[in-house]
């Protein structure tokens, strides 16, 4: 890629229109089918079995949400392969995810099965806002900012409420403000260092936020894309970091965690590239199409020793979980043929790796609430309610 393009997002004001008239009478799961992209030659049924495990999981989320709303995990930082914790009590970050849950199954605030549950989740995420913006609680991090903050945009598209979109411009200028003079972010606001998990965080809570008319500049977006291009491998190193449950033998197609050559990269840093890259519209680059390669290629491996299906069974790393949360938007963004066989895979695994409660495992992590929002999520991309998982 050449020179410092500028680059906009495209606002999707139809697509949320046809959105609120889809919930208003959400059909069921069984009887949706996903819209493939140009060339697609068939859809990819939702299966009953893959219905039935998206609603245990939210019939478990919503059993277990805390009276003021929120769903309790581990406050705390991932160290290196490992997740240190301070506390364990209400977490913005994971309750905002269990919220993006529900409203991806077609549940709004007061509307659906599950809508007194998204209602009390909404006024837990909006009690977090502080006055300069910044979404925290107990001591949450940017990593919960960035999610709170799009699902206060997913909210404001269905729901149009003046409140909610108060505190969303607040939390968008807040993102805004803390970007680095690399143009991207890390775990604690104005760091003069990014990495890759902080930043795609970010660029998607802007691109929803923008897609339904927030003030994001478009200076931010231009400086995030260039810190995400820089990012990628484009050549094969002359030596490179090599960790087992990511690389084998080459690196080329990979996103670095930070944009340094001797940063590593990873399974789940390419996903979050790949998908970054989209959130920043840019859906045409030498980066994409290696990057795909690259989840392609590194899929089983990086299943094998993080997803609980073959070695770990029944885990559920943190490293697991967001590969694939990023990894399927990355490949439905791509569509076809890297789409299908790569969401199949995944769906049999996830659904292998449900507990007989409805839940999913995150031993290594926030806990089972984190693991269960992304759990459905992850199984509820095909159902195309959320703006934010949308072509």
């Amino acid at each position: 890629m050449t020179g410092t393009p500028r680059f906009t997002l495209a606002l999707a004001g139809t697509a949320l229109v046809a959105l609120a008239g889809a919930l208003a009478g959400a059909p069921r799961a069984e009887a949706r089918t996903e819209a493939q992209g140009a060339g697609s030659s068939r859809p990819l049924e939702v299966t009953p079995r893959q219905a039935r495990a998206v609603e245990r999981g939210l019939d478990w989320l919503t059993g277990h949400q805390q009276a003021d709303g929120s769903w309790k995990a581990k406050i705390g930082y991932k160290l290196n392969d490992d997740y240190n914790y301070t506390a364990e009590r209400g977490h913005v970050g994971v309750t905002s995810l269990a919220g993006m849950a529900l409203l991806a199954g077609g549940h709004l605030p007061g509307r659906g099965r599950h809508g007194k549950s998204v209602e009390r989740c909404l006024d837990f995420v909006l009690s977090c806002v502080q006055e300069d913006g910044y979404i925290t609680h107990a001591g949450t991090r940017m990593y919960s900012h960035a999610f709170a903050t799009l699902f206060l945009a997913e909210i404001y598209g269905m729901t149009h409420r003046d409140d909610v979109r108060h505190k969303l411009q607040k939390s968008v200028d807040f993102v805004v403000k803390s970007q680095n003079a690399e143009g991207g972010w890390r775990y604690e606001p104005y760091a003069v260092e990014s990495d890759m998990s902080i930043v795609v965080c970010s660029v998607l809570a802007l691109r929803a936020a923008r897609n339904i008319g927030i003030r994001v500049p478009v200076s931010t977006v231009d400086r995030a894309a260039r810190y995400v291009v820089d990012s990628a491998v484009s050549k094969r190193p002359s030596s490179s970091f090599s960790h087992p449950a990511f690389a084998r033998s080459s690196e080329l197609g990979s996103f670095h965690y930070q944009k340094d050559v001797h940063s590593r990269s990873s399974f789940p840093l390419t996903a979050a590239g790949v998908t970054a890259l989209h959130g920043l519209g840019i859906y045409s680059d030498e980066a994409i199409e290696r990057g795909v390669q690259y989840l392609e290629r590194e899929l089983s491996m990086f299943n094998h020793y993080n997803g609980g299906g073959r070695r770990n069974r029944g885990e559920g790393h943190y490293f697991f979980w967001y590969g694939h949360y990023y990894g399927v938007q990355a490949m439905y963004t791509v569509g076809s043929p890297h789409w299908e066989p790569y969401f199949v895979e995944v769906r049999e695994l996830l659904l292998g790796m449900q507990r007989a409660d409805g839940s999913w495992p995150n031993e290594t992590g926030p806990g089972p609430a984190f693991g269960t929002a992304m759990g459905v999520l992850i199984l509820e991309i095909p159902y195309r309610f959320l703006p934010i998982f949308q072509r």
